[in-house]
Parts: C-alpha cells; structure tokens; sequence
C-alpha cells in the first residue's frame, strides 16, 4: 500500500482507516455524489467502504481522503489510479454535497497531479468527467489539464447511458508551466 500523506494550505489528504467509516458512508452514500462519479455505487454502504479500506493498493497508486485541516472533517476523496506500463494514471475524486463549490477539489487535485509527476514519474495523466457536469471540468482546467474530446454514452450509470468529457494533461505541459 502506497502510505502518503500530502498536506495543502488548507486540506490533508491521506489513507482511509477503520476509524473514517462513521464520517466516510453518509458523505460518499449521497446520490448526487454517486451521480457524478463512475466508481462509487448507490446506495453505498458501510460494507463498501470495509472493502475499499480492505483493497490493496498498487505500486504508484493513490487513494486519499480529503479532510480540511483547521476542523479535521472529511469533506471528500481523490487517488490515481495507474496503467505503469504506459507511464500514465487516471485522477478520480468526488466532494461531498455539503463541502461543493469551496475549491476544494481543485486544490486536492493539484497537489495530487504535482506529486504522480514528480514520485511517480508519470508521463501522462488523465481524467474524465460527465457531460453536464462543469464544475468538474473547470477543475481539470484549472490543474492544467487540455480537453481531447467527448467519448459519447460511453458508460451506464443510474441507469442511463452517459457521454463523457476527456481532459489530459502531460509531464511536459507540467514543466513548461513551472518556466
């Protein structure tokens, strides 16, 4: 299991425990959380966070919750999940309900981006969004990331085919950026 602990100006992101599960199953357990997301099942049950908590991890793999540093609340999830052979990752995250429209996932996702490019040595990472859902494109905007295009009712969720927004962004741009 990848143990890290990334600490922003306002957030610390780290490993889920046991002890998250209380806060953990009502904020992720939201529909509209679900909704928005490809991996988080409705209704989401303590059982699958046991399971999350349970699953290993693989090398250069991130799954952190979000917790505000001043009150210590949970207030969302982010990892990147890797394909090493490729040298790239996909970023996923989710905010709870309460804790929307804050910046929140904005800042955790620049922090965890910086840290797959420079521990890991990612060339690529990615991310994707569902189509509607702009809050979640601006973030990947403002990380940096380029939109490359709409893959059309490429998934089912909620029983519905859903199209979504594809955004990358490469080591190089990353580089340039810092210049």
């Amino acid at each position: 299991m990848t143990c890290v602990e990334i600490e922003t100006a306002r957030l610390v992101l780290r490993p889920a425990t046991e002890s998250d599960i209380p806060e953990l199953v009502p904020l992720i357990g939201a529909r509209e959380v679900a909704a928005t997301t490809l991996r988080i099942p409705h209704p989401y049950e303590e059982r699958h966070a046991r399971e999350y908590i349970a699953s290993p991890t693989k090398e250069n793999e991130l799954r952190l919750l979000i917790r505000l540093r001043k009150e210590g609340r949970l207030c969302g999830g982010i990892g990147l999940h890797p394909d090493d052979h490729d040298q790239r990752a996909e970023l996923g995250y989710w905010i709870g309900v309460p804790f929307w429209g804050n910046g929140y996932a904005t800042e955790a996702a620049k922090a965890v981006v910086r840290y797959g490019f420079e521990h890991f040595k990612f060339n690529r990472i990615y991310a994707a969004h569902f189509l509607g859902n702009d809050a979640s494109g601006k973030v990947l905007q403002k990380v940096g990331m380029q939109y490359e295009g709409r893959m059309r009712q490429a998934l089912w969720k909620l029983d519905s085919f859903i199209d979504v927004e594809r955004y990358a962004v490469l080591r190089e741009d990353m580089t340039r950026k810092r210049e």
